[in-house]
């Protein structure tokens, strides 16, 4: 190895690791253990005064969490990383590390229902107000929005489901021209496609449940400060940065940590009290993910492209929303900041409606009905009936999310069983048409698919993926 920084697979695999000096383990430990045992009394009051980097107790620290901490902040070009219980805990962090009651949030209006329903809702109740552009390439709509009170941009690299790509550089300039950061959630792009830092986001956060974990068998969210912003530019924005604090004997957070002031704060004084804290053996399942992520990603992205080109060439297609085709308003952008995919959740939509959208779903065996995201199985859904049903049909109209929309996760299997699967599922939709059968049998048979189960009803949780 050079003085170069290395790869991203390299980094992926190697990156923050700390040798075991105890026994020599070359994968990291998982620590269950809630808290951590002190040598004497005055090791115990400098750890707590944060004179001594030791731990205390799991849910301010854990060096299994520490290890993916140190890996993710690396992959994201951020300067450091605070890992949580969940995506949705990871967006609530970031916010309340920077907002406080009157202040105001400018979104892009394509965003996940939970997080949006955070804004609204959650922080709504607190005194937080928020605006939405409805067309997030329109800068002039970004600068309208803001108002003396504006604290933050928020935006995702790619939304879903509709894979409207986001013009990252243009939003974080408008962003940083009215003195504010914008923070990113870059879940379904990972650091592998895009480093939102590196063009101009300040904070990103991932819902590491998804393509950062891989397989679907824990939670995880994750907040990465980029190091870069500068939080004394206008000392009454942010007094909970720039003036005195008691905790740290007088001193600010931007005094103690400078550029770092947010990250401090989001940790020691949010994360810290609302108590999102990871379990260990969590971590340890997202570390084993990231560590194959590079190789994950470049299947998914691959496959993806194909069964979207596949999907426009069916005449039941009125639409494919996925950025990597010629035919998408946002290839352009796909370009620029996505050489290398433009990830694999996607929507098309059908020509006949709910009733076509729930046929083609209903009939496939390969993707499984569920509601998740980056999973290197294949998922499907109906976002009108489940995501998005909350959402008026006037709303939903607006954001392009028609009954006849499918959200496809397209996973990591052998892309023409793939697309066999899907070819059963248009067999269903051209019998309830009255314009064919159903086919695909025997591609299910071959494949050892079981016999349908019965639906099993489940009341809908709000704000799901």
């Amino acid at each position: 190895m050079t003085d170069e920084r290395p790869g991203f697979a390299t980094e992926q695999v190697h990156g923050g690791f700390m040798p075991d000096t105890a026994h020599g383990a070359r994968v990291p430990a998982i620590h269950m253990s809630s808290g951590f045992l002190f040598e004497d009394a005055a090791q115990a009051r400098d750890r707590f005064a944060g004179t001594d980097d030791g731990y205390t107790y799991t849910r301010l620290g854990n060096p299994t969490n520490a290890d993916v901490e140190r890996r993710i902040a690396l992959l994201e070009r951020g300067t450091e990383a605070i890992l949580v219980g969940s995506g949705q805990a990871a967006a609530t962090v970031a916010f309340l590390g920077l907002l406080g009651a009157g202040d105001h949030v400018v979104s892009a209006s394509s965003i996940y229902e939970g997080t949006r329903g955070l804004l609204l809702q959650n922080l709504g109740r607190l005194g937080i107000a928020v605006d939405f552009v409805a067309d997030a390439r329109d800068l002039d709509a970004w600068a309208a929005a803001v108002r003396p009170e504006t604290k933050l941009f928020f935006a995702e690299t790619i939304p879903n489901p509709k894979n409207d790509v986001l013009d990252i550089a243009g939003v974080a300039a408008v962003a940083h021209r009215a003195g504010v950061p914008l923070v990113v959630d870059n879940t379904l792009a990972t650091p592998y496609l895009v480093q939102p830092v590196e063009h101009g986001a300040d904070v990103v956060i991932h819902s590491a449940s998804k393509f950062l974990s891989g397989h679907g068998a824990g939670l995880g969210g994750v907040v990465v400060d980029g190091g870069r912003f500068d939080w004394t530019a206008t000392l009454q924005r942010w007094p909970h940065l720039t003036q005195a604090d008691r905790a740290l004997g007088g001193a600010s957070h931007t005094d103690r940590y400078g550029r770092g002031a947010f990250i401090a704060y989001a940790r020691d004084v949010v994360a810290a009290r609302v108590g999102p804290t990871p379990s260990p053996f969590n971590a340890f399942l997202l570390r084993q993910g990231i560590e194959t992520l590079s190789l994950r990603v470049e299947r998914h992205v691959a496959n993806a492209l194909a069964v979207a080109t596949w999907l426009e060439a069916q005449p039941e297609v009125t639409s494919v929303d996925h950025a990597g085709l010629a035919s998408s308003p946002y290839h352009d952008l796909a370009r620029r900041y996505l050489p290398r995919g433009a990830g694999s959740v996607f929507a098309f939509t059908l020509a006949g409606g709910e009733a076509a959208a729930h046929a083609l779903i209903d009939a496939v065996r390969l993707f499984s009905r569920m509601t998740h995201l980056g999973d290197v199985r294949s998922l499907v859904l109906h976002p009108a009936s489940t995501t998005h049903a909350g959402r008026t049909p006037e709303e939903r109209a607006a954001q392009g999310i028609h009954d006849g929309l499918v959200r496809l996760s397209v996973g990591i299997e052998d892309v023409a069983d793939l697309i066999g699967d899907l070819e059963r599922g248009f067999g269903a939709v051209r019998a309830l048409a009255g314009r064919g059968t159903a086919a695909g049998h025997g591609r299910e048979a071959r494949l050892g698919f079981a016999p349908e189960v019965a639906a099993v009803t489940v009341p809908a949780p709000t704000g799901v993926l």
